[in-house]
């Protein structure tokens, strides 16, 4: 997941190696340290939880990615499920209701519009919003992540 979003947002040459190593921007695996684990992969301004299982508990990987974004101190937290057998960019990026909202506002985007720019889909599980989530799939957050980032510096 990081060489392919590394890749998808222009962060490495065409031999694969970053361009400016150094670059904050560059999507990374940061070194679990101390008690509070801070999430899998780092694509500022997101934390990714990433999981490869049978059996996903998509809410319960959602409040993780939520939980060790606040101990990275980075303002969004995702969870990214590893789909069987396909290529990577299929993988899903699941995430809470309330980052998924937080996320549009930053980009001043109504709800349909953001929803069909980057294909998210509802799962609404029951009466208990807590678990309600929204998916899209890795590529299509990677255009999110370079817009979210663009956003970020515009001056």
């Amino acid at each position: 997941m990081r060489d392919y979003l590394n890749s998808a947002l222009g962060q490495v040459d065409e031999s694969g190696k970053l361009r400016d190593p150094f670059d904050a921007h560059n999507v990374r695996r940061p070194a679990q340290e101390g008690a509070a684990d801070v999430g899998d992969v780092h694509a500022v301004p997101f934390v990714l939880e990433c999981k490869n299982v049978k059996r996903p508990s998509v809410p319960t990987f959602v409040r993780q990615g939520e939980i060790e974004a606040v101990h990275a101190g980075f303002p969004f937290g995702v969870a990214v499920v590893k789909i069987p057998r396909k290529n990577v960019r299929r993988g899903s990026v699941h995430f809470g209701v309330r980052t998924w909202t937080r996320v549009r506002r930053s980009l001043e985007m109504g709800t349909r519009e953001f929803a069909d720019r980057y294909l998210f889909l509802p799962s609404l599980r029951g009466l208990d919003t807590g678990r309600w989530y929204m998916t899209t799939d890795l590529e299509a957050f990677a255009r999110l992540l370079k817009d979210v980032r663009d956003r970020r510096h515009a001056p």
